[in-house]
């Protein structure tokens, strides 16, 4: 790393610097995770730079720094060491090391490093815009409604300049309409047999084999692994929708493809009889654990993950007047329900498992875990206390809907009003306007499922695909 470049000189003189920093060195207090390896390197005051330049005429001064420097050298180009040193660093640091060699890029967008790095440090997302699926051109019915030409097949409503770069390439046209996002994967295509998982972060793109079993009314479920990967380890999950009722038990055929073995693979699973999920809708993910809207003010739950092929269900909490309805993650990894009617919103969340994701249902067919209500509002009382944005955006006619919530986040949530997208903060009821690039004044709201569309703030390399080398 340090040879006679200056440059490179710096930027390990600085590297080194920010990991002292951030209690690094011997002197620290060690973190529960740490196995020796930063006293190993750090312990020796040989290693600061400081007077580099001012001990060049003390040729004793210059052979000890000499060593040191070969010191750190030989320590920091064992990647084992290095990812040591490096998974006690900080995000908003460890990013900013990528350009001290073409070793530390490889290592800190690795896919492996990544992964243990994650198990220590929260993976930050960036919202890059809203994708827009219009409903009225989901499957293949006689009276189904066409897409205009005019129409994109999936738009996007951008909120940054990544969104926007995203928003007028071409690729977007080539997959389809959209139908979720999983830690930044996209799954797109067209009901009821393409279907395509695109990594915007390396532009690669896989297209799914054709599904085994056609089912005419369908709800999807996509699930990616929580850390970004070159790879693109995900699965899909297909359910058919049946509204036949029966005298004992119900069965719901579904289809999974799982991406390390590239197949689709039939099962079903049982049910109360009473128990019917909603058509063309997208499941929300928590922990793994797949949560699909029923009818009658219900919520099917499926674990992949547990050996009982079977969905349990919960009641959703609130009023039965709502007009819109969302779920996401809260920031502890719990399941969140918001839904608004004129007047108002509210926020639920579910009260946390004890022993793993399963539900266990009582005798009635609902589990006994019930819900916590997090937050009220009024509507009316809201604006009020955001008078300049309601009269900048005209909105005294206009009604107030929920829209969606944001990625782990249990103080804020995204609301609209007409084609405005507003950010919600719920604690002081503040209002933000969401400037995004794009016509929403031409979707059709009221048949439209309107995502956000979150991307992993992690660094990637060309050197981490198959195939690369650092040399």
């Amino acid at each position: 790393i340090l040879e006679s470049n200056s440059k490179q000189l710096a930027a390990v003189t600085s590297a080194i610097t920010l990991l002292n920093s951030h209690s690094l060195c011997l002197s620290a207090s060690p973190s529960p995770h740490d196995t020796g390896f930063c006293s190993l390197i750090f312990s020796h005051k040989a290693f600061s730079f400081s007077g580099y330049s001012s001990s060049c005429d003390h040729m004793k001064k210059k052979k000890k720094m000499r060593s040191g420097i070969d010191g750190v050298n030989a320590a920091l180009s064992s990647d084992d060491i290095l990812c040591e040193i490096l998974l006690r660093v900080p995000p908003e640091t460890v990013f900013s090391l990528i350009i001290v060699s073409k070793m530390w890029l490889h290592v800190i967008c690795s896919s492996v490093f990544c992964q243990h790095y994650l198990r220590r440090w929260p993976l930050a997302f960036r919202m890059l815009g809203f994708f827009v699926c219009n409903n009225l051109y989901l499957g293949r019915g006689q009276n189904g409604v066409r897409r205009p030409r005019t129409e994109p097949a999936m738009p996007l409503l951008s909120t940054c300049k990544e969104g926007d770069d995203l928003k007028f390439s071409k690729t977007l046209k080539q997959f389809g309409y959209f139908i979720d996002s999983s830690n930044g994967l996209l799954l797109c295509g067209r009901h009821p047999k393409r279907y395509f998982v695109w990594n915007p972060i390396t532009k690669q793109h896989y297209k799914i084999p054709k599904p085994r079993v056609y089912f005419e009314d369908l709800c999807m479920a996509f699930l990616a692994e929580d850390h970004p990967s070159v790879d693109m380890c995900y699965k899909v999950i297909r359910a058919k929708c049946d509204f036949g009722l029966d005298e004992e038990m119900k069965t719901v055929p579904i289809e999974t493809f799982n991406s390390k073995t590239s197949t689709w693979n039939f099962s079903t699973l049982t049910c109360a009889p009473s128990l019917s999920l909603c058509p063309w809708s997208v499941a929300t993910v928590v922990k793994g654990v797949v949560h699909w809207y029923a009818a009658q003010r219900n919520l099917a739950i499926y674990d992949p993950h547990n050996g009982e092929r079977r969905l349990s269900s919960i009641k959703l909490p609130g009023s039965i007047d709502f007009e819109e309805r969302v779920l996401g993650e809260s920031f502890d990894g719990r399941l969140q329900y918001g839904w608004s009617c004129k007047s108002g919103l509210e926020i639920w969340v579910l009260e946390k498992e004890e022993a793993g994701h399963a539900t266990t249902p009582s005798d009635d067919g609902y589990p006994n875990k019930g819900w916590n209500l997090r937050y009220r509002l009024n509507f009316k009382t809201m604006w009020k206390k955001n008078p300049t944005l309601m009269t900048k955006s005209c909105l005294r006619d206009k009604e107030t809907q929920i829209l969606s919530f944001l990625h782990r986040n249990s103080k804020s949530v995204c609301i609209r009003s007409g084609p405005d997208i507003f950010l919600l903060h719920l604690v002081n009821q503040k209002v933000e306007a969401v400037l995004y690039n794009g016509r929403g004044s031409s979707i059709s709201w009221d048949f439209s499922r309107v995502a956000p569309y979150f991307r992993p703030d992690w660094p990637h390399s060309s050197l981490c695909l198959p195939g690369k080398s650092m040399a």
